[in-house]
């Protein structure tokens, strides 16, 4: 029996929270209309919030599915939103996703496991190769990849999905196609510091290598940003 307990949420994230843990496919729109008490159009209402959410999928022939839960939809949303008004709010943004990086540095960096220590390794080899090309080639992929990975293992959805809406509003804003190669090799420089540093336990010294790339990022080359 449904048993609506929160002011705040939809009586469909009610029923979806209260109903966590159990098996994936949901019931027909008919069937939830039933079990909720509402119209059939009042929860396909709510369940484009919970699709927006990331909460659910729906497909043709799978029908209604859970999908688990992740704090990266709702805020990259709300953040893609914010960008559309005023791409400026990213240096606000990237402000934030700094203090967590650093808060979580030595928590993150502790339980990474020896084949995270090799892909590592591998993705700043990868970069570098690419700065070395002619024409040189942006290693976006590869510091995304890097940085994810380090705070990869904390099991804390709500620092992955902050972290992951940042490097969405770095493409939003164009700073993955920034063209300095001075500045780049200097940041894998700082990348590598960090990695050499991790992968021989020496945590301190790839946080001050965290630390001073922070600093450097703050004068990166700005492309242009237009529009409020």
């Amino acid at each position: 029996m449904f048993n609506r307990t929160s002011p705040v949420l939809s009586e469909l994230l009610v029923y979806l929270a209260q109903h966590d843990g159990q098996e994936e496919s949901l019931p027909s729109l008919m069937e939830l209309s039933q079990e909720l008490g509402m119209s059939v159009a009042l929860v396909r209402e709510q369940l484009e919030v919970a699709r927006a959410l990331g909460l659910v999928e729906v497909r043709p022939r799978t029908g209604i599915r859970r999908l688990p839960y992740s704090f990266f939809p709702a805020v990259h949303l709300s953040l893609q939103y914010a960008l559309a008004r005023d791409k400026h709010l990213f240096e606000a943004f990237a402000s934030l996703r700094n203090h967590i990086e650093a808060a979580y540095w030595y928590e993150a960096v502790q339980r990474l496991q020896p084949e995270d220590h090799q892909a590592l390794l591998e993705i700043v080899e990868r970069a570098e190769a690419k700065l070395q090309r002619v024409p040189a080639e942006i290693p976006h992929p590869e510091h995304r990849r890097l940085h994810l990975l380090i705070y990869s293992r904390l099991e804390n959805p709500f620092v992955s999905g902050l972290l992951e809406a940042y490097w969405e509003a770095y493409e939003t804003v164009g700073l993955n196609v920034v063209t300095s190669l001075e500045y780049l090799r200097e940041v894998w420089s700082y990348h590598r510091r960090m990695v050499e540093a991790i992968v021989r336990g020496d945590y301190e010294a790839g946080y001050r290598a965290l630390i001073e790339h922070t600093d450097l990022l703050s004068h990166r080359p700005q492309p242009e940003i237009s529009g409020a």
